[in-house]
């Protein structure tokens, strides 16, 4: 094929002051790598030379240290959407140097579309093969699908494509491209099982968009999560046991549902926990990332079939989804941000969404972003998009953190990204909290009783003594002494509230 081959250097010199960027890849699999490294030494250039050079990001979830870390420790990104879980990039954000907009994943690809974030000027997508059909490009994604359609239609200036060479080009076999209409064009997805398809395993778009080709050999800058530990162990059993009894009290059907899990090791144990249990029948994954443990589950039958946006696996595992791609291609489907997180999708196909907080309070609000209310974590992903339209809404979470000195229970979160009209369910390794039919008070009782670490139980109890009557019962001068506590003596565990209620 005869396209415009560039270096790295000289696709990311194109890219101007200013510019926006559109990318591919959500979460560090499948994302663009080779010319934001060298966008990050231009930047660095141009400062030494006392030039401002920044650019705006939009990309389907989080990066890794080739975009996301390198241009945020060079000062050259503006403007970032819509998550992020990088540490360098976490520094600068909470440093104030970046303006980050922490959105539901599901709303990226058509808020670009409805305008809400200005112009894409440059789509730079990571592939694994391209195809030129007459004066059309087709090329096919690698490890995810993101937004990267809405991307490449949008970009303004023009196309760049990684062909990463990588990643084996029969990854083209998972994906399954579909954009759909905006409003008031828009029709249902019709996705009615959770390994049907829809549209086609490639993007096509007119070959005038095509600025260049970089050609490169760079592997996903893969996470390495924690292994798992009696803590993670037990709230996966705690979840798979929940699950079933819920399955046998005729609550949740004898097929079983769809499962979605979030991202680190304790969705990878509640995961294997459930795939251990014999009581749950073989099921299928309809989530946003797969992990290292649905693959496993998938190739040996245990999971039916998984759609997903993203890989979010090992290169290890990587390697042995290409090697089983005769199986892998009827079994496992990728797809992009705003169909593996549409409401509509995952209201239909029942799924149970089990996710990741950082806190929860008495009445089953949730925080999964910020520490303190203050410091950002991690972007809220799509906790919010399956956690709200799920069939059964958990959460997961260790009862305490920083060996004892911080309570992952509280009287009130200090940043709400789920309201207690979202959560059913809260889990962790003490026990599980059934919040489904109660009311506010009832929701504390229960969250104390089977989900608080011992050491805050009484802690807990107190302040519920405390709190002024009515349908949620608060008392505000006191609702953050824990969190107050903890930042004056880096230890939640307050000796009475009787300082705050003077």
């Amino acid at each position: 094929m005869a396209y415009n081959r560039l270096t790295a250097m000289e696709a990311a010199s194109l890219i101007k002051h200013d510019d926006s960027l559109g990318l591919s890849g959500f979460t560090p699999a499948g994302t663009a790598k080779a010319v934001t490294r060298e966008l990050a030494k231009i930047a660095a250039a141009e400062h030494a030379a006392g030039r401002p050079f920044q650019v705006s990001i939009f990309t389907g979830a989080s990066t890794g240290q080739s975009t996301d870390g390198v241009l945020a420790n060079e000062q050259a990104i503006k403007y970032r959407a819509p998550y992020t879980t990088n540490p360098d990039y976490r520094k600068h954000v909470n440093l104030g140097e970046i303006a980050y907009n922490d959105i539901h994943l599901s709303q990226m690809a058509q808020e670009l579309r409805y305008g809400f974030m200005g112009d894409v000027d440059w789509a730079i997508i990571e592939v694994c093969d391209i195809e030129e059909v007459g004066d059309k490009i087709r090329c096919y994604l690698t490890a995810a699908g993101g937004i990267s359609p809405t991307v490449i239609r949008l970009a303004k200036k023009g196309v760049i494509l990684e062909l990463n060479s990588f990643h084996n080009p029969n990854a083209k076999f998972m994906h399954d491209v579909y954009e759909p209409l905006d409003p008031p064009y828009r029709k249902a997805i019709p996705i009615e099982h959770v390994g049907d398809r829809i549209g086609t395993p490639y993007i096509e778009f007119p070959a005038s968009k095509l600025t260049g080709v970089v050609e490169c050999n760079i592997p996903d800058e893969a996470r390495a999560f924690k292994d798992n530990d009696p803590i993670t162990d037990q709230i996966g059993f705690n979840v798979a046991e929940f699950l079933v009894e819920d399955m046998h009290r005729g609550i949740i059907p004898p097929s079983f549902l769809p499962l979605q899990s979030g991202v680190g090791s304790t969705a990878n144990a509640i995961l294997g926990a459930l795939g251990q249990d014999k009581h749950v029948p073989d099921f299928n994954v309809y989530t946003e990332v797969i992990q290292d443990s649905v693959v496993e589950m998938l190739l040996n039958g245990r999971v039916k079939d998984a759609s997903a946006c993203s890989l979010t696996v090992s290169n290890d595992c990587l390697m042995q989804i290409y090697d089983n791609m005769d199986y892998c291609k009827h079994h496992l489907t990728l797809r992009q941000s705003e169909i593996s997180n549409s409401p509509e999708i995952i209201r239909r196909l029942g799924v149970i969404a089990i996710n990741t907080a950082i806190e929860v309070d008495l009445f089953g609000n949730a925080n999964s972003t910020h520490i303190s209310g203050v410091k950002m974590m991690n972007g809220i992903g799509g906790s919010g998009d399956f956690e709200r339209n799920a069939y059964l809404s958990i959460f997961t979470c260790p009862s305490v953190a920083k060996g004892g000195l911080i309570s992952s229970i509280v009287p009130f979160c200090s940043h709400l990204d789920h309201t207690e009209h979202d959560v059913n369910i809260i889990a962790t390794e003490q026990g599980v909290a059934d919040l489904r039919g109660k009311s506010p008070y009832q929701r504390a009782q229960e969250i104390i009783e089977k989900c608080a670490h011992p050491d805050y139980k009484q802690l807990l109890w107190d302040y519920l003594k405390i709190a002024k009557m009515g349908q949620t019962r608060h008392n505000l001068p006191a609702a953050f002494a824990m969190h107050d506590t903890l930042a004056r003596k880096g230890d939640m565990r307050l000796t009475d509230y009787a300082e705050y209620i003077k």
